[in-house]
């Protein structure tokens, strides 16, 4: 297991050592670093996974540049089983990133106050209101805090001042087709060898072979 958070290690032992057979090693990384640095046995293949909704966050050169490097860490034979969300309607997107409960309203919000509590942040949570909204031409919902009203807020000696309407763009969540992901393997040094698509709720995984 590779996580900058040893909470997320310790749960993913938990899960794991459960399994018979399993016997878990985590590394605290970021990716890409925990990959080179993961042991290997002697005479094995390697099998890596990159699951969830993760790749998403990259931008579309970004993706190819970790899929690049991620095969860069690996050897001929060796595979990843890549997570990757598909489809592009808007009317099934968004409710998802704003949804009635406030439940992603308030992760994003948490963005600023992690600021607040983590660097001495001065922003006022009462000051922004979430926003989702989907970029036709980029294929990605793009989450925003957008202003109400008037407001400042102070980041390690900046001072950043806001009127009604202004936003911080917080995440991006791309959306992929399958014969995208298909020409990046090829282009980056793997081979897709196989595909699950999944119609309920467009999503992927590809299985990709050095």
């Amino acid at each position: 297991g590779v996580d900058v958070s040893r909470a997320a290690l310790d749960a993913c032992r938990r899960t794991l050592e459960a399994l018979p057979g399993v016997v878990f090693h985590g590394l605290t990384a970021t990716y890409l670093d925990g990959l080179r640095a993961a042991p290997r046995a002697p005479d094995t293949r390697r099998l890596v996974l990159f699951l969830g909704s993760n790749l998403s966050n990259f931008s579309r050169g970004e993706a190819v540049a970790f899929l690049r490097d991620l095969r860069a860490t690996l050897s001929a034979g060796d595979a990843l089983l890549l997570a990757t969300d598909l489809g592009d309607a808007p009317a099934r997107l968004l409710p998802a990133y704003d949804d009635g409960l406030g439940v992603t309203a308030a992760f994003n919000r948490n963005v600023l106050l992690r600021l607040n509590r983590a660097w001495g942040a001065t922003f006022d949570l009462t000051a922004f209101a979430h926003e989702a909204r989907w970029n036709a031409p980029e294929r990605r919902i793009e989450m925003h805090l957008v202003a109400t009203r008037a407001t400042e807020a102070t980041l390690r000696g900046e001072r950043f001042a806001f009127v009604p309407g202004d936003t911080l763009w917080t995440e991006s969540s791309h959306r992929f087709d399958a014969r995208e992901l298909r020409a990046w393997a090829a282009e980056t040094g793997f081979t897709c060898a196989a595909q699950w698509i999944d119609g309920a709720w467009p999503f992927a995984h590809s299985l990709l072979v050095a």
